[in-house]
């Protein structure tokens, strides 16, 4: 690998870090600010019953629910980086509008590094939520993660534009650099392992795919 490669690789690696922590901790707090305000609600639900505004109670209630509703809590997958990795983007994701499902089920232990996963998934995930901003109408990300006895599966489906047209192995995006050195690394990573990545473009759709050894 020649230097000046390495050292973008390295700094690439650094700055995807650096990034996944802060959306993390981004979401850690939002969560924190919910839990120190969920004293008081309590107390302004008590003295609302208290002098027998029942009326009032319900509709704080119900304004209560209508909010959580919007509050993005950490996924519970099995594994605790993967859950770190998918809550941040997922989070990012809504912020803008896109309706996120996802069904994910694997375990804590795997043989990809938490860099290596999240740097994997990160790309994927930051691809669909490009994608779905050029989109017109509805505009979603379906994910679905599980564990095909020694093999990580993932899959995702998302809107998209128009048909992308494929150079070599990526389609094009509309961001150069590092996001395109992004996904090549994405790649590099599940090759390193013996695995295999695809994807599809169609008018309004875009799917990724990847199998991978994962466990011993």
């Amino acid at each position: 690998m020649r230097k000046k490669t390495y050292l973008k690789l390295v700094e690439y690696q650094t700055e995807q870090s650096e990034k996944h922590l802060n959306e993390v901790r981004s979401i850690h707090k939002e969560m924190r600010g919910y839990k120190h305000d969920f004293h008081h609600h309590l107390q302004t639900l008590k003295g609302q019953l208290q002098t027998g505004e029942i009326d009032r109670a319900l509709a704080y209630i119900e304004q209560l629910d209508n909010q959580l509703m919007n509050v993005d809590m950490l996924l519970k997958t099995g594994n605790v980086s993967l859950d770190a990795i998918l809550s941040a983007k997922i989070a990012q994701a809504r912020a803008e509008k896109i309706a996120v499902a996802v069904k994910a089920s694997v375990p804590d232990t795997l043989t990809l590094s938490d860099l290596e996963l999240s740097i994997i998934i990160g790309n994927l995930l930051d691809n669909a939520i490009e994608a779905c901003r050029e989109a017109a109408g509805e505009r979603f990300i379906r994910i679905f993660i599980s564990m095909k006895r020694n093999m990580l599966y993932f899959s995702m489906l998302n809107t998209a534009g128009a048909k992308r047209k494929k150079t070599g192995s990526l389609f094009a995006t509309r961001k150069n650099g590092v996001h395109g050195f992004g996904l090549r690394r994405a790649e590099a990573i599940l090759e390193e392992h013996g695995g295999w990545v695809k994807y599809n473009s169609e008018d309004g759709a875009f799917t990724s795919e990847f199998l991978v050894p994962a466990a011993e």
